[in-house]
């Protein structure tokens, strides 16, 4: 038997569970997205996305790659967890829901993808906007958010994209790019920042991060459209 649950409730679940900001996008929204990285490839009868954040502390752009890369999977982790316990409130209720891992997704020609976007499912959730240095950019947390979703057959009723923005196009990050993988936006899918990486038992390790160093809003404040 069900129990009712509204977007309210759903968003009291993730902030009980961890979560700093907590967004819903409608699955129909995702219809652009490739064929099997949509909602309802990885949930029957999806209707509703909840995004969850919350982020690093501001010390971590200060961090070596190595310290950064620990700090990365342990917030990857923690989203994991809070992204578990949302799931598992949802489904006592009585819905289908599936937590999408804040790591998880599938090997494709060697390269690793997300089950689902989730920069673009947060900004379709109105946690944000994806800024000119391809990252997600918060008004309070900048760049430094961490993310995971559960999917869920529930009808709730979405946020409104932000109404803000964020990136003012200043090429500080296209211009500091190491590997010139911001040259043109439309390519970023070829992802050339890919050699700065590795897989180390399934696990990624970052070996650049400037385009989040050098970001002056890295930290937030958004501009007022």
């Amino acid at each position: 038997m069900k129990t009712e649950i509204t977007s309210e409730t759903v968003k009291e679940y993730g902030l009980n569970a961890g979560a700093s900001v907590v967004g819903i996008a409608a699955s129909k929204d995702f219809d652009l997205a490739p064929e099997g990285f949509k909602p309802v490839d990885y949930l029957e009868g999806c209707r509703s996305v909840i995004v969850l954040g919350a982020p690093s502390p501001q010390k971590a752009l200060t961090m070596n790659t190595a310290e950064y890369t620990e700090n990365r999977n342990a917030m990857l982790t923690e989203m994991t967890n809070i992204a578990k316990e949302v799931e598992k409130r949802i489904k006592k209720a009585g819905y289908k829901a599936k937590a999408i891992s804040a790591s998880g997704g599938k090997f494709l020609e060697g390269k690793h993808y997300g089950h689902i976007s989730l920069k673009h499912a947060a900004e379709l959730a109105g946690l944000g906007s994806i800024n000119r240095n391809y990252l997600l950019t918060h008004p309070q947390y900048g760049n430094l958010l961490w993310l995971s979703a559960v999917l869920a057959d529930a009808d709730l009723v979405p946020d409104k994209k932000a109404q803000h923005k964020i990136c003012d196009n200043c090429n500080t990050c296209v211009e500091t790019c190491p590997s010139g993988a911001l040259d043109n936006p439309a390519l970023f899918g070829n992802k050339k920042c890919d050699k700065f990486y590795k897989i180390v038992d399934r696990k990624l390790e970052i070996g650049c991060f400037l385009c989040r160093k050098v970001c002056p809003k890295r930290f937030g404040k958004a501009m007022p459209d």
